[in-house]
């Protein structure tokens, strides 16, 4: 059942007396269709003709006045904590669904929100991730127009999980991959790594630290549109999120079959976030985070691209940092003068980040 299977029975949404989910909110009844219209319907209704119906229904028109091709995305969210300094699950599965669509040269558009809610769940926090959502839908400029609701018993989810898709629209000519990769292209990052994963590792509150860490978490389709509209021909984009800046450069390097070599004096890091990896013994290229870009561009337009991202308030402490070589290695440049291999992540160095 989507956000809502009938016409709510009148104008105001119901109001719910229940203190937190049960397994009746998820029995296709009267308790789920009060669920429904009170926390789901009640945020995102209007936002499309038809938004009371099963699905969405969206207008072709509307799609090819923006470009010539659909991008088409999912993911879902688990993270533990559901709320953390500078965002929570909600903002979460809005923004990282709007960055996989933005770095693929998409313009995001609509979202759908499935969500796996577990018995004894506060009401109150489901109506916070809402709102949360809500929000970070219209600082994104995406509309959220259809979902699902599912409950299941105690101990059968971990409070609450979110499934978002993704519909954005291709700019005609823009087509940026990994394979696109070329000697002498150069790469840049749009602010300090690292971030979200130590934010989240704090806030499960297995370390008895004190810190100011805050996520990353934003949307960055603006900063794709300030970036492909100095660079048409920016050869890669992608959000550094599990596995951190180095997954994501060992990603480009196997599908183009080079080399890429990073400077580690450019490479921004927090001094919070540099403490914590120390006395951890991590490393903050494999931290995840969720405002992050990393983009890769001709050598002669470079200037341009960092001035564009530093002038975006998602950008301003971009950075130039490393360049693609021949060779199918990522190394890392010391500031001793060494070189060390940057490989893949093996294991996962912090599980449910996002």
């Amino acid at each position: 059942m989507t956000l809502s299977s009938s016409k709510p029975t009148s104008s105001k949404p119901p109001r719910l007396r229940d203190k937190t989910v049960t397994l009746a909110h998820g029995s296709g009844g009267q308790a789920m269709q009060d669920l429904i219209e009170a926390l789901f319907v009640s945020q995102f209704e209007g936002e499309l003709p038809n938004s009371l119906e099963d699905q969405a229904r969206i207008p072709f028109e509307e799609l090819t006045a923006q470009g010539d091709r659909l991008a088409f995305t999912t993911d879902s969210y688990v993270v533990d904590p559901l709320f953390f300094p500078g965002g929570d699950i909600g903002s979460l599965a809005v923004n990282g669904t709007v960055n996989d669509l933005a770095v693929s040269g998409a313009i995001p558009r609509y979202l759908t929100c499935a969500i796996i809610l577990e018995e004894g769940l506060p009401i109150d926090t489901l109506r916070q991730v809402v709102a949360s959502m809500v929000t970070a839908a219209e600082a994104a400029g995406v509309k959220i127009v259809t979902g699902d609701t599912k409950v299941v018993p105690r101990g059968g989810a971990d409070k609450l999980f979110i499934n978002t898709a993704g519909i954005g629209v291709m700019r005609r000519g823009i087509t940026p991959a990994a394979a696109h990769l070329q000697p002498g292209d150069v790469v840049l990052v749009n602010g300090p790594i690292g971030n979200h994963g130590a934010t989240i590792m704090v806030a499960r509150e297995e370390f008895a630290l004190d810190t100011d860490l805050q996520s990353d978490c934003q949307p960055l389709n603006g900063l794709v549109d300030a970036i492909v509209a100095v660079c048409p021909q920016v050869r890669a984009m992608r959000d550094a999120t599990r596995g951190g800046l180095a997954t994501v450069l060992n990603e480009f390097a196997d599908s183009a079959q080079v080399g890429i070599q990073l400077i580690e004096d450019e490479i921004p890091v927090d001094g919070a976030v540099q403490g914590l990896c120390e006395l951890l013994g991590l490393d903050p290229l494999y931290l995840a985070n969720e405002g992050k870009l990393v983009v890769v561009v001709p050598p002669g337009q470079v200037e341009e691209v960092l001035a564009a991202m530093q002038s975006h308030p998602t950008g301003t402490q971009s950075r130039i940092i490393g360049q693609v070589t021949d060779g199918q290695r990522v190394s890392l440049k010391t500031g001793f003068g060494t070189a060390r291999v940057i490989d893949r992540l093996v294991g996962d160095q912090l599980p449910r980040i996002c």
